[in-house]
């Protein structure tokens, strides 16, 4: 079933104008004013509008931090929230509240994208919701884990950006048991000519058939987020040179990209050269390390009793 968000949002109350009672009597004459009423206001009017343009800024300042939103930092990324209306802000936060976005997660996500703020919610924020709902068929429930992990996906065109990726996405596999939910949507936000089909083309230029890169990247969709220069080369250098590692190791556990080439890949890779020992990338990786330690003490222990005999 298509659904479709509509905003709502209070309307304006209508000036009601009441006319005075006559009395039958002729009004008393009074003396003509030195300055005629058209000369006062026009002698007033600018000092009133200034009043009471700093009085809605500042309206809109403490809006803004009440939100958790850095008023700075969001004018100087959106200029236009100078001269947008506080009801235009507040419509946002209903279009994001009425989705589930909590307080806290909303702040956080307006802070980020300040161009979020001056945003018609009818045309650029409910049709990307209405996109996850009913293309991507995310359940409603599940939205707002989605705009909570990938905040970016409010401010991606849906035709020019979204629809592309989960067209490719699915092509590759993402269907099914596969499908995109919560945990993947940030992949919609990857640009397919510049992002997705570079990492495809990286994977199959080491030798790999596209079915065995596809199966690769749905068992670790975390592939399609990495940089070519800056994960993907360094980690497989270490890989083939300093651990004499075999592609067909990486196409079985292709979550090795995943992990801290500094942090977890070469100390525990030294640690295990330096006791003579080896273990493949899914037990060397995987495991805590109170589970690494152990497991580490008991393959000493094996191959001391192996020496022995």
């Amino acid at each position: 079933m298509m659904l479709r968000l509509q905003l709502l949002l209070p309307q304006p109350l209508s000036p009601h104008y009441t006319s005075s009672s006559t009395t039958g009597l002729n009004p008393i004459s009074t003396p003509k004013p030195l300055i005629s009423r058209k000369a006062l206001k026009s002698h007033h009017t600018p000092t009133t509008t200034t009043v009471d343009s700093g009085l809605k800024f500042r309206e809109k300042i403490i809006y803004l931090e009440s939100l958790k939103v850095n008023p700075t930092k969001a004018l100087q990324k959106n200029p236009n929230l100078r001269s947008a209306p506080l009801s235009s802000l507040q419509s946002v936060e209903h279009c994001l509240s009425s989705m589930g976005i909590e307080q806290s997660a909303l702040g956080r996500i307006l802070d980020m994208f300040p161009q979020l703020l001056t945003a018609d919610p009818s045309n650029q924020i409910y049709p990307v919701f209405e996109f996850l709902l009913n293309d991507v068929e995310i359940p409603y429930s599940d939205i707002r884990k989605c705009i909570s992990r990938c905040p970016r996906l409010l401010v991606s065109g849906v035709e020019s950006q979204l629809k592309p990726a989960l067209e490719f996405l699915i092509k590759l596999g993402f269907v099914g048991a596969n499908r995109i939910t919560c945990q993947t949507t940030v992949l919609l936000v990857s640009n397919v000519d510049h992002t997705l089909t570079p990492k495809i083309d990286f994977l199959m230029g080491l030798g790999f058939e596209y079915n065995e890169v596809a199966k690769m990247v749905i068992r670790s969709p975390a592939l399609l987020t990495f940089s070519i220069e800056n994960n993907f080369m360094p980690k497989l250098e270490y890989f083939l040179e300093e651990m004499n590692g075999d592609l067909e190791e990486l196409k079985r556990f292709p979550q090795y990209f995943s992990f801290n080439l500094e942090g977890k890949i070469k100390k525990r890779h030294r640690i295990l050269v330096e006791h003579g020992l080896s273990l493949p990338l899914s037990k060397m990786l995987t495991v805590s390390d109170g589970e690494f330690n152990a497991r580490l003490i008991e393959m000493q222990l094996e191959l001391v009793e192996e020496r022995q005999l």
